[in-house]
């Protein structure tokens, strides 16, 4: 697992690749124009692109957990791109393929996936931690200490 800095978002509104219109035929993925065109993604990529992530805040940081079943931490990327979106991406491969076996069911989706979180500005993107255990990939996102309002008693005179 490596924490990569970039700057550049290409698209900062568009924080996801999956594409819900893919393969029907006034969508994106197709050739029509009734419907305006979205960025194109392959279709290998929209197989694995809805990686399961929560997003929870505490007091003390943003925490995202998401479920990367069968992914070890060299296969998966936390990265934080243009100050203050945190991207997470990965890819499963195909399990290899020997030329007698014989596939009843294919369930299990390969291909890579990348999600992107505009973070707030009270996230420290310099401390984010990540850890990878049973499949499930935390990454917790420091907050800075809200600051306090400086009150101060005034004497009421009258």
């Amino acid at each position: 697992m490596s924490l990569i800095r970039r700057s550049n978002v290409f698209d900062p509104f568009s924080l996801d690749l999956w594409d819900p219109f893919e393969g029907f035929p006034f969508g994106s993925g197709s050739s029509s124009r009734l419907v305006p065109s979205f960025p194109r993604t392959s279709s290998e990529t929209a197989a694995f692109a809805g990686a399961r992530i929560d997003w929870k805040e505490t007091p003390e940081a943003h925490v995202f957990k998401a479920d990367v079943p069968g992914l070890r931490k060299e296969e998966v990327k936390v990265e934080v791109e243009d100050g203050n979106v945190l991207q997470i991406s990965g890819e499963r491969s195909k399990e290899h393929e020997e030329k007698n076996d014989r596939w009843h069911r294919v369930e299990r989706s390969s291909g890579k996936f990348l999600r992107r979180f505009r973070l707030p500005e009270n996230a420290k993107t310099e401390q984010i931690k990540a850890s990878m255990e049973n499949g499930v990939l935390t990454v917790t996102v420091p907050k800075e200490e809200a600051k306090k309002a400086d009150i101060k008693n005034v004497q009421i005179t009258g």
